[in-house]
């Protein structure tokens, strides 16, 4: 199930669930102008080698639906889902996690060029990703945030593929606050992106 609750299903996830997760799940449902609105960092380190001979394209990665728009998604069974209330990403998941790959890889300073589709630059590989998990995961006793991304090096001009890898971060969450829960799904996510990036310049 994906959305808001009903009074019904309230009283059953008080049964499950501890009110202050609660509090935070069922504090509003969507997105409003009332919502904080979260940011993603880029602050990876990677120790890989240069390789300024290659210009690589980051595609916007793929995703299921559920995971894929501003709102930030807490599991909270295997089998379901609900949305963090009165918080929001500041854009769709994918775009975001496009972004701050980019500038990750561009912070490098190790490759020819780094570029979005439509730029028009004379690409030699694609870093194809896939968004597996990017979520808070509830469903347990200790809450923990987990972020799994898939990746293909992608030959631009063979269409075949050079090198596959799946990077998972899982970092617990200190606190039951809006705040807390972004700062662990952001620190999972800079550990992937770390792992993500000095892998690909390896790779090249």
């Amino acid at each position: 199930m994906v959305g808001c609750v009903s009074s019904e299903r309230h009283q059953v996830w008080k049964a499950v669930i501890a009110l202050p997760l609660l509090a935070a799940l069922l504090g509003g449902c969507g997105t409003s102008s009332n919502s904080d609105t979260y940011d993603l960092s880029a602050s990876a380190k990677a120790n890989g080698p240069s390789v300024k001979s290659r210009q690589i394209l980051i595609p916007p990665p793929t995703a299921l639906q559920a995971l894929d728009s501003n709102q930030i998604v807490i599991r909270v069974s295997p089998s379901e889902i609900q949305y963090l209330g009165k918080s929001q990403w500041s854009d769709k998941l994918s775009k975001m996690v496009q972004s701050k790959l980019v500038e990750a890889f561009e912070n490098t300073g190790k490759l020819g060029g780094v570029g979005v589709p439509g730029q028009g630059l004379a690409i030699d590989y694609q870093i194809v990703t896939d968004i597996r998990s990017f979520e808070i995961n509830a469903a347990g006793g200790h809450k923990t945030a987990i972020v799994e991304i898939s990746e293909k090096i992608l030959n631009d001009r063979t269409g075949t593929v050079k090198a596959q890898n799946v990077f998972r971060k899982v970092v617990p969450v200190s606190g039951g606050s809006n705040p807390d829960f972004v700062r662990a799904l952001d620190a999972a996510f800079a550990g992937v992106t770390g792992e993500l990036v000095d892998w690909t310049l390896r790779s090249l």
